[in-house]
């Protein structure tokens, strides 16, 4: 391994500081799922410096906004049991847009989704489900680095760009601003949490939950 490697996580820690971003050690809630009035579209359909991560049609009904941490077990659940549904019925079939913006509750989160940034942008999704199928190998391994390469390696990052990425402090303050933002403006404080054409929904949420929230925008 090279010994530049194992040193990415504490220089990134460094860029953070600033931003809070490692003082941020915020309990993910594991609760039955509760909607709440959100911000105003306008301001929460605001991209941050790095631009949207998003799939699905621009003029699809319902826009889904995901924030979500990398290290996060109940994101990793949304992704294996409920994105499937939603892209299989919804998004696929133009009726939703899915933006997902980073949330990092840990600077192993932030380095990893440093690395979906960097990632190829017709490879960004598919990055992130690997990243999430394999979460509970890279993110509580001993060495977390090593196994990060090794899932990166799918997305054909070398060592090379893999080290450029987790060391570039544009990608790095870029995912800091929108979770700082999403603190900061809609009050986002556990992962993950999402906003249904600006609806909040928080917690680990079924199908069936999402599917009542979307069928509505629909009809109308």
């Amino acid at each position: 391994m090279n010994i530049q490697r194992r040193k990415f996580i504490i220089k990134t820690a460094g860029l953070a500081a600033s931003a809070s971003v490692f003082s941020l050690f915020v309990p993910t809630l594991v609760s039955v799922a509760q909607a709440q009035s959100g911000p105003s579209l306008t301001e929460l359909m605001k991209s941050g410096p790095l631009g949207e991560k998003s799939e699905g049609s621009d003029d699809a009904a319902v826009t889904i906004v995901e924030y979500a941490s990398m290290t996060c077990p109940h994101c990793a659940r949304f992704h294996e049991e409920v994105y499937p549904q939603l892209k299989e019925k919804y998004i696929n079939t133009g009726k939703v847009r899915l933006i997902m913006r980073e949330f990092p509750l840990d600077r192993l989160a932030l380095a990893a989704s440093m690395l979906a940034r960097c990632s190829d942008d017709k490879q960004f999704f598919a990055f992130v489900e690997i990243l999430y199928k394999q979460q509970a190998v890279w993110s509580r391994s001993k060495d977390p680095v090593t196994e990060l390469f090794k899932v990166s390696k799918f997305a054909g990052f070398t060592e090379e760009r893999f080290n450029e990425c987790l060391n570039n402090k544009e990608v790095a303050q870029g995912i800091l601003d929108v979770m700082n933002r999403g603190r900061d403006k809609f009050k986002v404080n556990s992962t993950p949490t999402f906003f249904i054409n600006g609806q909040k929904l928080n917690g680990t949420v079924p199908f069936e939950d999402f599917e009542k929230l979307i069928l509505p925008h629909l009809k109308s």
